[in-house]
């Protein structure tokens, strides 16, 4: 076995008095695979910097191998000192490179190389700092969430020159199918503590739940043990004293071991407030055009989009994703053609730029919008702070300025304050950016019961691939077309490569002929990589539990019949009784009927 490359020992580190980590290991090996994974404020970005050099902890040792070269991909690149990217990159190549090395990684990320650091459009920095740490080659490449901002042809182009690489990968990354792509073992970081499983990422959940199972087990022995110490300690400590001293501090070590335990930190508890159902028509577009003067952005877009739709726009950052979302929704008028919106329509909008989101605000005043200290949900009021606690801030932030949030915790105060408002379109840009996979599977299932419409950017494949019902796609030179299906659909819908996708020319690759609206795909045969959607799994998980209920209900209203003289005691009882079996029968019958044909469709998938 090759010796490490990079060694972290028995790390630890506070910030502000509390424990950030305790015992963090990490060994990365030559050609390691490692996703780093935790939840939002576990001290990920914090362990990758102590990794990089950039923080040094409280105790703990960091040998890095002689020799070895790293380089470490941050949140937020640091440009000044540096008037252009190529400028940049070529400030991380290694004394031996070529200089045409960064050239080249610049071209292959859509950059010249001549653009201004100061002119940076968020995806044109990301894929600035990405050239720049992958140009050398490094022995240790560490990636903090290397997919914020790069739109899906960057991410897959990502994807596969990483697997190209020589280099061992640690990562941290929101996005699921990016980790099960790359990663060879995982790095779980709970509480201040490493813990490692040597299979990639597409395991992870299935280990760690059975960890924290293991761990409740192990709490309520101790916790049934400390009860049976102080039910001996009532009953007296005078005789054989000093045995009994020995149990006294026993007891309190037990009592002091629990008080230390950190506890799994909750999840989020998501809920959408319902507006009244709209109409059965959402919106109805026909002919769409809107042009700027550089380009035509929407050339002659056509689509209808129904209740309970669930719609994903994707295409490269600047095809105009937002653009046509505005036309759909009414808040920009097209140069031609029509938009027509349905009836009740309760619209609210989640904006990837949170720009709706004053840093000058507490965390309070952001709920509330500055109007006393009520959230009012489902149309019932709630105190602020009981609101913030459903989203995993403590009571203590009720008055912190919203400029101090993390990343993560500043997407947790914009889905609260969306999810607040009563709504039957949920038009969300990028709502999985600085997510944890937590939360991002709680929005998953909060989307899949939401009995409204929605319209859906993101960059993130899994995500698509497990919500959306239809996906509108870029096509080049204006030309949006609706698929069947998420994005994997699409794809295979199209028949192309993603790389394909990207449009790095002018030459946009065309529509296949055979490409027809997904109203007239709705009825066709599942493609061959055709998934569960998430609904569909959590219906699976959920009927076997339905049906069960069923049957013993049925079985205790048939017991309540058989009497003979339940008619003559009371026969309102046996009426309503006698129709709840028969409503009974009919929900059991149908639910055998759902799982029946969830699990035959489950089979079918797996024997592809």
């Amino acid at each position: 076995m090759a010796a490490p490359l990079l060694t972290l020992q028995a790390i630890a580190l506070t910030f502000g008095g509390t424990p950030l980590l305790t015992q963090a290991d990490l060994i990365v090996a030559p050609g390691d695979r490692i996703a780093l994974v935790g939840r939002n404020g576990s001290g990920k970005s914090t362990l990758l910097k102590i990794a990089a050099g950039q923080v040094k902890p409280d105790s703990g040792e960091r040998f890095l191998h002689p020799g070895a070269v790293v380089r470490y991909l941050a949140q937020e690149t640091d440009f000044s000192g540096f008037e252009t990217t190529a400028h940049f990159v070529e400030a991380g190549l290694k004394p031996t490179d070529d200089p045409h090395v960064a050239r080249q990684a610049l071209a292959d990320l859509r950059l010249t190389g001549e653009e201004a650091v100061g002119r940076l459009s968020g995806g044109e920095a990301r894929r600035a700092a990405l050239a720049q740490a992958i140009a050398a080659r490094p022995d240790v490449l560490l990636l903090d969430e290397p997919t914020n901002h790069l739109d899906l042809p960057a991410i897959e182009w990502l994807e596969r020159t990483l697997s190209g690489l020589r280099s061992a990968i640690l990562l941290i990354s929101h996005d699921r199918r990016f980790l099960e792509t790359l990663s060879r073992s995982t790095v779980w970081l709970d509480r201040g503590v490493t813990r490692r499983m040597e299979a990639g990422f597409a395991q992870f959940e299935g280990w760690r739940d059975d960890l924290i199972a293991e761990e409740e087990r192990d709490a309520h022995k101790l916790d049934r043990k400390i009860v049976r110490e102080e039910k001996w300690m009532h009953g007296g400590v005078t005789a054989r004293r000093k045995r009994n001293v020995r149990r006294v501090r026993e007891l309190a070590a037990l009592r002091q071991e629990r008080r230390d335990r950190r506890r799994v930190e909750g999840n989020v508890k998501l809920e959408a407030s319902d507006a009244q159902l709209s109409g059965r028509l959402v919106i109805e577009a026909n002919d769409l055009v809107k042009a700027f003067p550089d380009r035509v952005v929407v050339d002659r877009f056509s689509t209808r989009i129904m209740r309970g739709d669930r719609v994903g726009f994707v295409g490269p950052n600047g095809a105009g994703k937002t653009t046509l979302i505005k036309l759909l929704t009414g808040a920009l008028v097209p140069d031609s053609g029509m938009v027509r919106l349905g009836t009740g329509l309760e619209m609210v909008m989640l904006d990837q730029k949170r720009d709706d989101l004053d840093p000058n605000w507490t965390v309070a005043e952001a709920l509330t919008r500055g109007r006393g200290d009520q959230v009012v949900v489902n149309g019932k009021p709630r105190h602020v702070a009981s609101y913030m606690k459903d989203f995993l801030f403590l009571p203590e932030q009720t008055r912190s300025p919203v400029s101090v949030l993390s990343g993560g915790e500043r997407a947790r105060l914009l889905l609260a304050r969306a999810l607040a408002l009563p709504s039957n379109l949920l038009v969300l840009d990028e709502p999985t950016n600085d997510l944890d996979l937590e939360t991002l599977d709680l929005l998953q299932e909060l989307l899949g019961d939401y009995p409204g419409t929605v319209l859906l950017v993101s960059h993130d494949r899994d995500f698509l691939d497990r919500i959306v019902t239809s996906t509108i796609a870029f096509e080049g030179d204006g030309r949006w077309l609706d698929y069947a299906g998420g994005y994997s659909d699409m794809l295979s819908q199209r028949g192309i490569e993603p790389a394909q996708i990207a449009g790095r020319d002018k030459k946009q690759t065309k529509p296949p002929k055979d490409a027809v609206p997904s109203s007239s795909l709705a009825a066709t045969p599942a493609s061959a990589k055709r998934k569960l959607s998430f609904k569909e799994k959590h219906a699976l998980e959920q009927l076997p539990g339905e049906i069960a209920r069923l049957e013993q209900e049925i079985a205790a209203l048939e017991s309540k019949l058989a009497s003979p003289d339940l008619f003559a005691k009371d026969p309102n009882a046996f009426a309503a009784a006698t129709g709840r079996l028969a409503a009974a029968h009919g929900e059991l019958g149908d639910k055998e009927s759902r799982w029946l044909e969830l699990e035959m469709l489950r089979e079918e998938i797996e024997a592809r």
